[in-house]
């Protein structure tokens, strides 16, 4: 019998639907939907150091080709919302195929843009096909594993798909500089078109069994199309603790932004660095701590559920998985983006590299801490509707991200890297004043709108 301190957490009848799979075949799971989502991050930002050579190849200046990154941001909000709003309806593998055929076509049309019209659209047609990427494998881990595991899962799913955010600048700096741009993007094609294909042939549907929109449908063609409109998920964010979540997470995610969009200006100019693929293996680092705070937090978040469900006999509050974010959030991000400001103006060498190397690694350590676990809180409170929830958190963090992308250089050259870093290591610490605001008060937030919460029978 358990005792008092300790007792024993019941198993409710819901949770047997987290059985249908074995545990290797749930791995395998994990395993494909974490590498559709590499792919994703890798496509995002490849990018970048090839804007210089695009430039040139299609006669036009950086600034212009500099558009299809806000092209890019723009497909991903979207793509994010539409994916996720008919992947409840049509379910998660066949949502997989159309997105991966989009990915497809687009990365082939980009490789063969002539003009910078035709690169506009192919990029929009390209970042849209992965889009879903990551909101559907959340979706898909929500479906296999339940509560007490699923942040552990979270975890190893972004440490894979941060892989190709680590790599990628590195790859496509890389590319550009001995190989061609254009090939880079017909091997996206080619790897999108394997993805395809295992999706095709071994990934199975993971949606809870009668769940999906056309599961109730009185009767089935062949052939059925619905509408669904896709701003409707971002009405979810009407919920006082998923708009507080999202924009805290928002917050800390931004500080990358702040280290690695202006590194060019930033680290190479005052380390005397030009090489495009040199400047691009300056995101390892980041790349390599995000890798390490997703499965620390991960496993430190359903530890935090585990042990605050004991202490309250079984009852389940799900603001307690925010816990597991003060180190990252009130220590590690604030002072890794606000020392890297102040070593790129003061310090100078190899010194002065090297710790701007370990602050880019701490910060990406940080910032993972923070938001692997509050993207395990948003399937905890809306299981349900896990893959929406998380498509309207992407959505929102890509406008806010946007913005913060404009200002960052214009900042820099107006105040400086030391107080444009400061700024963004004060409203981190403003972010993880909304965490805690959330955590104390969760209860009644939630009270206050209900957008179709989870309860620990369903959950």
């Amino acid at each position: 019998m358990a005792s008092e301190e300790s007792p024993m957490l019941v198993r409710t009848p819901h949770e047997a639907i987290y059985d249908r799979f074995a545990p290797d075949k749930k791995r395998w799971i994990l395993f494909h939907v974490s590498f559709v989502g590499l792919l994703a991050m890798f496509i995002q930002v490849t990018f970048v150091p090839s804007i210089p050579r695009i430039a040139k190849d299609l006669d036009l200046t950086d600034a212009v080709v500099s558009l299809a990154f806000s092209i890019s941001i723009f497909a991903t909000a979207i793509g994010a919302l539409i994916w996720a709003s008919y992947s409840s309806f049509y379910g998660r593998r066949t949502i997989y195929l159309w997105g991966m055929s989009f990915l497809c076509v687009g990365s082939c049309g980009v490789a063969l843009s002539a003009s910078l019209q035709s690169l506009l659209f192919w990029r929009f047609v390209q970042m849209f096909g992965c889009s879903g990427a990551l909101s559907l494998g959340i979706g898909v881990i929500g479906d296999l594993y339940k509560l007490e595991e699923r942040g552990t899962a979270i975890g190893e799913f972004f440490s894979i798909t941060l892989i190709g955010y680590t790599v990628g600048p590195f790859v496509g700096g890389a590319a550009t500089q001995y190989w061609s741009w254009r090939n880079l993007h017909y091997s996206i094609c080619a790897w999108a078109l394997l993805e395809m294909l295992f999706i095709y042939l071994s990934l199975p549907e993971t949606s809870h069994p009668g769940t999906l929109g056309i599961d109730k449908l009185p009767s089935r063609r062949s052939i059925h199309i619905v509408w669904i409109n896709p701003l409707s998920t971002l009405w979810l964010l009407r919920s006082p603790n998923l708009f507080a979540v999202m924009l805290a997470s928002a917050l800390m995610v931004s500080t990358i932004y702040v280290l690695v969009v202006p590194m060019a200006y930033t680290i190479g100019v005052q380390y005397g660095i030009t090489n495009e693929a040199i400047i691009g293996a300056f995101f390892l680092p980041n790349g390599l701590g995000s890798f390490t705070g997703a499965l620390i937090a991960g496993r430190l978040s359903d530890i935090v559920i585990r042990r605050w469900r004991e202490k309250r006999r079984g009852a389940w509050c799900p603001e307690d998985r925010l816990r597991a974010t003060w180190i990252g959030g009130l220590i590690i991000v604030p002072l890794s983006v606000g020392a890297s400001g102040l070593i790129t103006t003061y310090i100078g060498g190899p010194i002065g590299l090297a710790l701007n190397i370990l602050c880019l690694y701490a910060n990406g350590v940080g910032v993972d801490s923070v938001t692997n676990p509050i993207n395990s809180y948003n399937v905890d409170v809306l299981h349900s509707r896990s893959a929406e929830a998380t498509a309207a958190c992407i959505a929102s963090w890509s406008l806010i991200l946007s913005a913060t992308s404009a200002l960052i250089v214009p900042s820099i050259e107006r105040i400086g890297v030391a107080w444009t870093n400061i700024i963004a290591a004060v409203f981190a610490v403003i972010g993880q004043g909304i965490i805690f605001l959330t955590i104390r008060y969760g209860d009644r937030m939630r009270a206050s709108i209900d957008v179709g919460f989870s309860t620990i029978e369903n959950n």
